[in-house]
């Protein structure tokens, strides 16, 4: 038994429903400001019974960093580590991601925006809770990379961090594609073909011929 009991208790789609209205309101707002009454008003409850699953705001908060980090540590236990060009490792993550945000469209952008979070009430545990999981994300992510591939004028720092906001970019343009896309298989092969192009490009500019 957990201390969420009694929301582990309801339906998937009633606990989703309540899960994606919070973490809108706490992307939007910050924690602060972030009004229960909006929360509940999206997630078709009552107050009485939103703080009966979570007892406070700040409950509700903390149960949704540690979801969220659940939800990212599935990207990178799908990720192919036997895959030693960084190029296709980061495509690999990105196509986890974009399967991941379809189903649960807020969470990166809540962990992005904890990490932000500025209220004394949950900043310290944001910083415990988070800190680990990224820096273990980031070795993860560059595990085993043959770096020997990049020409040797190019700053491999660099090339990478362009890498990761061309993959970013892409990304988010995907998650908005998709939503009005009913065939995700169909959608997924045509976004590989085009983020190769993308590749393909940063590729002849970054590694030896």
């Amino acid at each position: 038994m957990t201390i969420y009991s009694t929301f582990d208790n309801l339906k998937t789609e009633k606990q989703e429903l309540i899960i994606n209205a919070a973490l809108k309101e706490f992307v939007q707002v910050g924690f602060e400001k972030a009004s229960t009454n909006e929360i509940v008003r999206g997630a078709k409850i009552s107050k009485g019974s939103l703080f009966n699953y979570f007892t406070s705001k700040k409950g509700l908060y903390i149960f949704l960093i540690d979801y969220s980090i659940q939800v990212t540590e599935k990207v990178y236990e799908q990720i192919d580590y036997g895959e030693t060009d960084i190029f296709k490792r980061i495509e690999n993550i990105g196509v986890q991601k974009l399967h991941i945000q379809l189903e649960h469209p807020q969470v990166f952008d809540f962990l992005a925006s904890s990490i932000q979070e500025e209220s004394i009430e949950v900043k310290e545990i944001v910083k415990q809770k988070l800190e680990p999981i990224y820096d273990k994300g980031t070795n993860k992510m560059y595990e085993h990379i043959d770096y020997s591939k990049f020409r040797e004028d190019v700053d491999v720092e660099k090339a990478i961090e362009i890498l990761n906001w061309t993959m970013s970019g892409f990304g988010e343009k995907g998650i908005k594609e998709l939503k009005g896309i009913g065939n995700i298989k169909e959608f997924g092969n045509r976004y590989l073909e085009e983020w190769m192009s993308y590749s393909e490009l940063l590729k002849n500019s970054f590694y030896k011929k």
